[in-house]
């Protein structure tokens, strides 16, 4: 959007985006403090200046004010994408993009890390750190400083997971913990953040224990993922093993978790990935075995689930054999978006006044696999990421009725998994 200056009968008026400058007329010469307040992407950038001036002095020195003001709203608009990857083919490692939230375009991936398997990642709450997993037989947990111009990663430290297979991670509201999971042989760890970025050795390692239905996938416990609720106090580790929904109670000063209560569902469902409505009064968590979604009630005070629906993710036409991975809500709050891997597609809900869903519809990602997907800081537009295929497509998202449309922008990077913007 372009300044403008607007003259008013009492007030000239320079506006640029969420920004106003405002000098009433009525004063010839003042001191005056100008605030330019910018809203995006949830995030505000705040300048102020106190100088003297007239009338004439304003308007000399407004096309610098609207060329500042346009700059840094065009800055805000761009932000940085981190993909990470499991590497086989041409993967390296971790890539990074820019990506235009008012145009919806991303750049061509870049290489900003070489590692083995980062398959997911968290970025740090000051942005300057970056985490990944190193998902093998003995899995890593691994700390990045992020160059803010060139988006290139520089590793700090690793340490073990203390397990198999590590697939999730998250950092802590206070950026002082690092919670993880390892789904091969089912275990919930935090680890210290120091003030450099760097990883500590674990300061909590939790067993899960237990079994499920499936003789060939729930011979034992899968940690699949963990999400933290708005209050720090609770940590959901969604376990495919077990049919559970775990909530560990989470002492953030200590870098200590323990269990607390679970949320069990219909046998041979396979709990996988869990998300919090920004309202943090309802949740959902997608059953990979199950294709199925589930609704619950959330109580931040007590660190209690209960299951409200269950809804399938999949058309009542699909006969073949598909499984689940991701599930995010809108930042309104008003959509849930769920991916199938074998139809390929991406389930689309309606937040109904119930906190259930209903189905809108079910899109193509246009591509093989989507493992997972990321909504970008704007809400306006979804990276869909066909591991497989080895694409990352950009969707439209209609902001009344949640459905996508594919903007025909799509980016190659060889076995995409995960997504997460800086």
């Amino acid at each position: 959007m372009a300044p403008r200056v607007g003259f008013e009968p009492t007030t000239l008026r320079l506006t640029a985006e969420c920004s106003t400058v405002e000098l009433p007329r009525s004063v010839s010469w003042r001191t005056t403090e100008i605030s330019l307040e910018q809203k995006f992407c949830n995030r505000v950038k705040l300048a102020s200046m106190k100088i003297q001036w007239s009338r004439r002095d304003f308007l000399v020195t407004l096309p610098a004010i609207s060329a500042g003001v346009a700059c840094s709203t065009a800055q805000a608009s761009e932000v940085l994408g981190f993909v990470g990857t499991y590497t086989r083919g041409e993967s390296k490692g971790i890539y990074v993009f820019r990506f235009n939230s008012s145009t919806g375009k991303m750049t061509a991936p870049e290489l900003a890390v070489e590692a083995s398997n980062p398959s997911f990642l968290a970025v740090h709450p000051n942005r300057k750190f970056l985490y990944a997993v190193g998902e093998g037989s003995e899995g890593t947990l691994n700390s990045y400083t992020i160059d803010a111009t060139t988006g290139k990663l520089t590793l700090i430290n690793s340490v073990s997971a203390h397990g198999t297979s590590t697939c999730h991670l998250a950092v802590d509201i206070t950026g002082k913990n690092l919670l993880a999971v390892n789904y091969g042989n089912g275990t919930s760890v935090v680890a210290p953040i120091k003030d450099d970025g760097s990883l500590g050795e674990a300061t909590s390692v939790i067993q899960h224990e237990g079994s499920s239905v499936d003789d060939r996938r729930q011979k034992g416990p899968h940690a699949h993922s963990v999400n933290l609720s708005k209050n720090n106090k609770w940590a959901v580790v969604a376990d495919l093993g077990l049919d559970e929904f775990i909530v560990y109670s989470f002492d953030a000063s200590e870098g200590k978790i323990a269990p607390h209560s679970a949320a069990k569902v219909k046998p041979g469902s396979g709990p996988r990935h869990f998300s919090f409505h920004p309202d943090y009064k309802l949740a959902y968590g997608v059953n990979e075995m199950g294709c199925s979604v589930i609704a619950f009630n959330w109580s931040e005070e007590d660190g209690q689930l209960k299951e409200i629906q269950t809804i399938t993710t999949l058309p009542s036409d699909f006969s073949g054999t598909s499984y689940c991975a991701e599930i995010l809500v809108h930042p309104t709050g008003k959509f849930v978006y769920a991916s199938n891997r074998g139809h390929d597609s991406l389930a689309v809900y309606s937040v109904e006044g119930d906190g259930t869903l209903k189905s809108v519809e079910f899109a193509s990602t246009q591509g093989k696999t989507p493992r997972n997907f990321k909504i970008d800081p704007s809400g306006k537009w979804l990276l869909a990421e066909n591991q497989d295929s080895g694409t990352i497509v950009v969707f439209s998202i209609d902001q009344q009725t949640g459905k996508l449309t594919s903007t025909g922008d799509t980016a190659r990077v060889d076995f995409p998994v995960c997504i997460k913007f800086v």
